[in-house]
């Protein structure tokens, strides 16, 4: 039997070939992906941080035209912000922002300076024509600084200011601060005076009479001969006592210079920053609620004095005691009581007591400097 020819037989199988590298380009996409993630979240969080007001500086900045923005022109933003902005703009905006323009407050501020570096030139000009303060140009020091234009009257070895441990004018310095007084007096601006000692200190040291009085003292005495020469006296806003904390020559305490007078002409934003000092704190009607409680206070029984009782009177004798009932006759009298020393009057050491029976309302000596205190500055 013949065989029978099937044909040929194509057996096709596919070849196992190895899995193509797909590549890093997924790793470029997501890296920008967090970078752009990054970028949003910290302009999201700056822009918590950053004040109303400049955001809308910032969203004027995107509707002003660029070529605005770069050539300049009658609509670009001249004020300090630093975020420029203008109008008009392709992009509609619901609440136009109003021109910016320089605060009225730093222009008065901006004035105020120029009109004392003006007084600080007229000064320095009158010192060289005017023959009383020429000879005493080297004891003269002007200079600007942040609160103001600062004279420095400056003391020296022969030729002091002040008489030697005492608040006396001398006559020269009299002289100089009546011919400063009119010039300074044209400003409307307030001044400060302070007083400056050297570091020689007194035999009995801070305990009794010292260089915080002795430099409170000489202010007080300048600010005098300031108003006798034509200073209006609503002008002082403070006088100072500084003593010997801020010397003009850190090296060299007891040197002549660093007894000295300042008068500091004050400028506006100077003028400000202590009224807003002095007005820190309980407001007006806290103040006078205090002021309420502490003129009719409770007493240990729960009484309260009626509205308008007189107070008793007091004569020399000790105040009452708390609770006890007012007398219409006057207290002990002096004779029957051990005499008590004013409130807050301190006797000096090797003082003489006062008298028992010295008179209601004389005044109380002032301590003397002990005789070691002599020939200081």
């Amino acid at each position: 039997m013949a065989k029978q020819d099937t044909g040929r037989v194509v057996v096709r199988r596919k070849r196992a070939y190895g899995e193509g590298h797909h590549g890093g380009s997924w790793k470029i996409a997501y890296a920008d992906f967090m970078t752009a993630m990054m970028a949003f979240f910290l302009v999201m969080w700056l822009l918590l941080l950053v004040p109303k007001t400049e955001l809308e500086g910032i969203a004027e900045y995107f509707r002003m035209p660029l070529i605005t923005a770069v050539t300049g022109g009658p609509k670009v933003d001249n004020s300090r912000s630093v975020i420029p902005g203008g109008e008009p703009s392709v992009v509609p905006n619901k609440n136009p922002t109003p021109p910016q323009m320089m605060d009225l407050e730093n222009q008065e501020d901006q004035l105020d300076q120029e009109s004392l570096e003006n007084l600080k030139q007229k000064l320095e000009t009158l010192i060289e024509n005017n023959p009383v303060l020429k000879q005493f140009r080297p004891q003269l020091l002007l200079d600007m600084t942040p609160d103001g234009l600062r004279i420095q009257i400056l003391d020296q070895q022969n030729r002091p200011m002040f008489a030697t441990g005492s608040a006396r004018v001398q006559p020269y310095m009299r002289d100089i601060l009546r011919e400063l007084a009119p010039p300074i007096n044209q400003l409307p601006n307030s001044i400060t005076i302070s007083g400056h000692t050297d570091a020689m200190q007194y035999a009995a040291g801070d305990r009794s009479y010292s260089n915080w009085e002795l430099s409170a003292d000489r202010a007080n005495s300048a600010r005098r001969e300031l108003v006798t020469g034509g200073l209006v006296e609503r002008k002082v806003k403070r006088i100072l006592g500084l003593g010997d904390t801020v010397n003009l020559i850190q090296d060299d305490p007891m040197a002549a210079v660093n007894r000295r007078i300042s008068i500091l002409v004050l400028n506006r934003q100077a003028e400000r920053r202590i009224d807003a000092q002095n007005s820190a704190g309980a407001s007006g009607k806290r103040i006078r609620e205090l002021l309420e409680e502490l003129s009719h206070p409770d007493r240990p029984g729960g009484a309260v004095p009626a509205t308008g009782a007189a107070a008793p009177a007091v004569t020399g004798g000790a105040p009452s005691a708390p609770g006890s009932a007012p007398s219409a006759a006057p207290a002990v009298a002096p004779s029957s009581a051990p005499a008590a020393a004013p409130a807050g009057a301190a006797s000096p050491a090797g003082a003489t007591p006062p008298a028992v029976n010295q008179p209601s309302g004389a005044p109380a000596a002032m301590p003397v400097p002990a005789a070691g205190n002599q020939g200081r500055g």
